[in-house]
């Protein structure tokens, strides 16, 4: 390049590096563990957990998924626009703007209360075709979009429902809050129990109603759940399971900028939270809290470089953190760094990583792929 042209290419000071053939392979794995009859629905909600909407579709579409969970009405537009045809179903209840704002994309609607089933009732008697609704019911779950059938009150606002817009309801689902052995069996029941009572009193027909309350984790559990769809987000994407071969599906990288040694009693980023103990060198990596690496890392997260796990010290700055790297001398400027994957033989792994960030790798996931460059591996 001449001295007088500038590149139209941008350095980019961290990105994600998402593993297409890692989605295929989880998902392949997934399928070889559903129960006969059962079907898979791919959660690609928050842009399919970081890793983008319109990559991940491609993938599922081949491996012949039919089903699709969605939050959003840009969710659910990013698939259609990525050539998904089969069944979109939205995995919460939405306002009434929404229902109608999602009508050109074809989605499955939830409904756990009259406010929808009335939303519903309307568009219907003004010609509005449907796709079809999902009455979700709490079952002593997440104590979040479901009717609660345990109350009278519950009771009779499901039956309204069912009067309202039982012609529209294609299914019955719920979410289970836990997915121990105990607490599985103990909210299959219920389920099941609340799921014959709504037959008991409507004119549905078990055979025209998909149910369902199946998950990730409830696919890998040793307790049994009756379902006709699991609905899998974390595994698709290597956040359980590792055991069983799933892979995680994103690293996150960036890379040295500075070098320097600092003496001893050098304090190290905001607050002098961190004093050496003696000289040390430091490297600046170009990475922070705007990039998802949360200043309540402090003083616990280590990084790879040159397949080195080396400590990360001070306050995470907004865009920069600081390593203490004494111990490797052959670290430039320049170097990659990798705040969660492998470099060499070297790993920070799902369970390093979420003692990190004192969260779970879906959040971690999202909010990385969200915030940062993406760059896809193959």
């Amino acid at each position: 390049m001449r001295d007088n042209q500038i590149s139209t290419d941008i350095e980019h000071a961290s990105w994600c590096e998402v593993f297409p053939a890692r989605i295929a392979d989880n998902l392949k794995l997934a399928q070889g563990l559903l129960p006969e009859g059962a079907q898979l629905l791919a959660v690609l909600k928050a842009d399919a957990y970081g890793h983008g909407i319109d990559r991940v579709v491609p993938i599922i579409r081949d491996l012949g998924v039919q089903y699709v969970g969605v939050t959003s009405n840009s969710e659910a537009r990013a698939v259609r626009n990525a050539g998904f045809a089969g069944t979109i179903m939205r995995i919460r209840t939405a306002t009434s703007r929404e229902i109608v704002g999602a009508l050109p994309d074809q989605i499955q609607e939830q409904v756990g209360s009259l406010y929808t089933a009335r939303t519903v009732k309307e568009l219907t008697r003004k010609g509005t075709q449907i796709e079809g609704v999902h009455l979700t019911i709490n079952a002593g779950g997440m104590s979040r979009d479901g009717l609660e059938l345990s109350t009278k009150e519950g009771q009779k606002a499901c039956l309204e429902i069912l009067d309202l817009i039982g012609p529209q309801i294609v299914g019955i689902c719920s979410h289970f809050p836990s997915n121990t052995p105990h607490d599985l069996a103990a909210s299959n029941a219920q389920f099941q129990k609340d799921v014959d009572w709504i037959f008991a009193h409507s004119a549905l027909r078990r055979a025209d109603v998909k149910v369902h309350a199946g998950s990730s984790l409830s696919l890998v559990s040793e307790q049994e759940v009756t379902t006709e769809l699991f609905r899998c987000g974390a595994i698709l994407y290597g956040i359980v399971s590792q055991d069983l071969g799933f892979q995680p599906t994103m690293e996150l990288k960036s890379r040295v900028t500075n070098l320097a040694t600092y003496p001893k009693d050098s304090t190290i980023g905001y607050d002098r939270a961190t004093i050496l103990q003696d000289d040390r060198r430091i490297a600046n990596i170009s990475i922070g809290y705007a990039n998802g690496i949360r200043r309540d890392f402090f003083d616990q997260s280590a990084v790879l470089i040159r397949g080195q796990r080396v400590p990360v010290l001070g306050k995470i700055s907004m865009n920069t953190i600081t390593a203490d790297v004494t111990d490797v001398p052959e670290i430039s400027i320049g170097d990659e760094v990798v705040v969660f994957g492998q470099q060499g033989t070297a790993r920070i792994d799902n369970t390093s990583m979420e003692h990190q960030a004192n969260t779970i790798m879906a959040d971690v996931f999202a909010d990385w792929g969200l915030r940062n460059h993406r760059i896809y591996a193959g």
